[in-house]
């Protein structure tokens, strides 16, 4: 949209977006014409990137310095823009409070917040003032991560974490960095993010001067990581040492040797958690590594040289077990990468020839022999054949594909040689995108995580002081020697480590929606996952969720005229609405080769039907309530009209404003899925099931029988759905909608958690909806609403686990029973414990 100037204080009005602001708005698009303002020219900013597009505008004001936002316009260049994706919006208010907080700030040219699809596109005339932006939303409320990184913003992973607070304490120890803008660490997915002008080499060795091994991220999320032998090595050698000081020890030979057995021990496991331990203080922060190593020196100090040696190598040999089991939760998604193959066989007249995927240009044609994976998304111009869409979808059954049907990258061309026109690249791919997608949902923070990670910042440096104190107090106030405190206040310190209570929720989510992703099922986040287990009500839009959504014409009757005439209006009045049924009048009126007549003024009436006039009169098609409207009778066919509906068919009236021409009987089918799944549905939990439809009663009640739907709602119009949902919601559920992310935007939005059906067909669905069912029916909701059921009562274990464990800890301390080697492995083994709790997940079947 052009940008519109004004010349009242010699100000620019825009009409969307602009980098200027005013106080008058024109009524049309002119430029100022004073002080040298160019009144030919449409823009108004000098050189300014257009925020949706990104393209630039010229400049009209050309002569003199304009203020924007406080900044004279000469002084501007150029306007950095930047995407991100905003948690924890629950209805376009919050949208509207983003929007006002943050274009506040200085030199912020424009914010656009999308509630629908959670995104913001923000604007400012200077680069730094981006900087705070995520700080700021986080002050609001909210939480946001940049969708189009910087060039300066790279993605590493990260190998060695053990739980959120090594990736606190590689955030802290980054942010010391003079050439480090932006950092963010996600333990859960073990990636950092991170915004830097210096180079790859030094990132990756100030996180290794930390104790943790970073590789770059490459092209098509491909690692560049090795798993490492020699750590393990260190930890089996030193193992080895404290038996052999042990066995020293008990044998009484040398108690010289056993302590320097037990000292090599300390230094040979102990190394890298002591440097981690160094570089964490040094950026002032207070993790697992700092305790245990606090830990084993105390121990050596006080003369404890195998409760010191034991205590590392119980720590290294857990956190080894941890980052393995860790590892089988980031597979879920590394499996995902390997699904589509990396070269295509490409078609270049008579040649056929191997090239990598990242060479291939949309419009290639590209072949796929019997038994071989897709590359890339495209559309069959020659072959047919059944497809295994089971790695996008979930269903198990192929597919049958022919000439015009579109074939994803990654599915399985089980017969039949094909030749395939791509349409997408390979950044593009629907199995690239629900990797994306995948990712940046295990990289947000539900809200029982978030309440825990916030728990765990208290707890820790309340127990930390309480140990110091243990330690200093009692021997000063006369109550015990100062090693008997000293050793319980080590103790105090390893169980401060609140490892295994940070670690319970994280695992659990992405364990989940890797399991979900792998079944076809797209969960955007912890959040929704926690939301789908509590939901208590199901929505249904019954066209094209609960039915096929493609109905059929069962009867024409005719009132005046001929068929054919009756027929022709028909498909003059719908050749020109997209609904459904108006589809399929066309379809059966072509397949009669009849030809419509000349129309004019068409006018779609919604939720009623269509107008146009047709020689010279106006003529209608549409449902009862239209004919009510239009105070035409339908005395005579009203009984014929109710028994159509009563047997579930809806009826399309053909008539004017003088006379009715006819009723076309159209009926649509119940999918072969709905019963099953909505059957499911109930066992799983789901204590009510609903149907809304802009059908009749009768239309209505028949579906819902055959579907076996609690309840209905009936001749809803686009709000009244939304209604209808708040209806729901007012009885005290927890209320999912199911349609197909588009049409039923308002009421997906309105519902504590929208559901898109068929997302491997649209990708609106794939960014509207919160959960998404990549195939085009219902069978993989139930395992949705276990899985997210199933993962929610794996959170409360582990974290009921971890608290129990670490109050018998802390009780069993004071009394003596508790040894420094058994707090470790309390925490340690605890931790490990609830990791392999949470993985089980990944293998959760319906």
């Amino acid at each position: 949209m052009a940008e519109q100037c004004c010349s009242k204080n010699n100000e620019v009005q825009p009409t969307e977006n602009s980098c200027c602001s005013s106080t008058v708005k024109p009524e049309k698009s002119s430029c100022c014409s004073t002080n040298g303002y160019n009144e030919d020219e449409v823009s108004c900013c000098s050189s300014t990137q257009d925020i949706d597009s990104g393209t630039k505008n010229t400049s009209c004001c050309n002569s003199k310095e304009q203020p924007q936002n406080g900044i004279p316009t000469n002084s501007i260049s150029s306007v950095e823009k930047r995407t991100y994706r905003v948690n924890g919006m629950d209805c376009s208010a919050c949208a509207a409070t983003i929007e006002k907080g943050l274009g506040k700030l200085k030199d912020i040219v424009e914010v656009k917040v999308n509630f629908s699809t959670a995104k913001m596109q923000i604007a400012a005339s200077n680069p730094d003032a981006l900087m705070p932006i995520e700080a700021e939303i986080q002050k609001l409320g909210y939480a946001a991560e940049p969708l189009n990184q910087s060039k300066t913003m790279k993605t590493y992973t990260i190998e060695g974490m053990d739980c959120s607070s090594c990736a606190k304490s590689i955030e802290n120890h980054l942010n010391t960095l003079p050439s480090v803008q932006t950092v963010s660490v996600n333990f859960s997915t073990g990636k950092m993010k991170i915004e830097h002008s210096s180079s790859i080499d030094d990132i990756l060795s100030e996180v290794s001067k930390i104790g943790y091994k970073a590789a770059i991220q490459l092209k098509q999320n491909k690692q560049t990581i090795q798993k490492p032998k020699k750590e393990m090595n260190l930890v089996i050698l030193s193992g080895v040492l404290i038996a052999f000081g042990y066995v020293s020890s008990v044998n009484e030979i040398s108690p010289i040797i056993s302590s320097m057995l037990y000292a090599i021990a300390i230094v040979m496991s102990g190394f890298k958690p002591a440097k981690s331990a160094f570089y964490a203080i040094k950026s002032r922060s207070l993790d697992m590594n700092v305790l245990m190593s606090a830990a084993a020196v105390g121990a050596a100090l006080i003369g404890e040289w195998l409760e010191g040696a034991t205590v590392v190598w119980l720590f290294a040999v857990g956190n080894y077990l941890q980052t393995k089991s860790i590892e089988r939760t980031r597979d879920s998604i590394r499996n995902l990468m390997d699904l589509a193959p990396a070269e295509a066989w490409l078609k270049m007249g008579n040649e056929i020839f191997k090239k990598p995927v990242e060479e291939v240009s949309v419009g290639d044609t590209i072949v796929v022999k019997p038994g071989e994976k897709i590359p890339l998304d495209g559309e069959i111009i020659l072959g047919e054949s059944s497809i295994n869409q089971a790695p996008i979808t979930g269903e198990s059954i192929p597919v049958d594909k022919a000439l015009g049907d579109p074939v994803y990258a990654g599915t399985i061309n089980e017969h039949g040689s094909l030749e395939i026109k791509v349409t997408k690249l390979v950044e593009d791919t629907t199995i690239s995108k629900i990797i994306n997608l995948v990712e940046e949902a295990q990289e947000q923070k539900a809200p029982t995580e978030a309440f825990v990670d916030k728990f765990a910042g208290i707890y820790t440096p309340i127990v930390f002081i309480l140990a110091l104190g243990i330690m200093v107090l009692p021997p000063l106030l006369g109550f015990g020697s100062f090693e008997e405190w000293f050793y319980k206040g080590l103790e105090l310190l390893v169980v401060a480590c609140p490892c295994a209570l940070v670690i319970s929720t994280p695992v659990a989510i992405v364990s989940a929606i890797g399991n979900a992703a792998k079944n076809g099922v797209l969960i955007k986040g912890g959040t929704f996952l926690e939301k789908a287990g509590a939901i208590t009500a199901i929505a249904f839009d019954k066209t094209g969720t609960l039915t096929e959504g493609k109905p059929k014409v069962t009867e024409v009757k005719t009132i005046h005229g001929s068929e054919e005439e009756l027929l022709s209006i028909a498909l003059t009045l719908e050749e020109y609405s997209t609904h459904p049924i108006a589809k399929s009048i066309i379809d059966y009126v072509n397949e009669k080769e009849i030809r419509p007549y000349s129309g004019s003024s068409f006018k779609n009436i919604v939720g009623k039907g269509v107008q146009a006039t047709i020689q010279d009169e106006f003529h209608y098609a549409g449902n009862v309530k239209l004919y009510e409207d239009l105070n035409i009778s339908l005395e005579n066919v009203k009984d014929y009209i109710q028994e159509i509906q009563s047997n579930g068919k809806s009826v399309v009236i053909i008539g004017s404003q003088a006379k009715l021409i006819g009723i076309i009987a159209v009926s649509d089918t119940i999918r072969e899925t709905t019963v099953s799944a909505l059957n499911a549905l109930e066992l799983s939990g789901v204590k009510q099931t609903v149907m809304l439809t802009g059908d009749n009663v009768g239309t209505a009640k028949l579906i819902a029988s055959q579907a076996n739907v609690n309840r209905y709602f009936t001749e809803l119009l686009p709000e009244d759905k939304v209604s209808a949902i708040k209806k729901l919601q007012n009885e005290g559920h927890k209320v999912a909608m199911v349609g197909d992310g588009i049409n039923d935007a308002p009421a997906l939005a309105t519902a504590e958690l929208g559901i898109a059906m068929g997302g491997a067909g649209t990708d609106t669905a794939m960014e509207t909806a919160d959960i998404v069912l990549m195939a085009d029916n219902l069978d993989k909701l139930p395992h949705t609403m276990k899985l997210s059921r199933k993962a929610l009562m794996i959170i409360k274990q582990n974290i009921w686990f971890s608290i129990i464990i670490k109050a018998a800890a802390l009780v069993l301390i004071f009394p003596g029973y508790l040894t420094l080697w058994m707090a470790v492995l309390s925490d340690t083994g605890a931790a490990l414990i609830v990791i392999l709790n949470s993985i089980r997940l990944l293998k959760f079947k319906e």
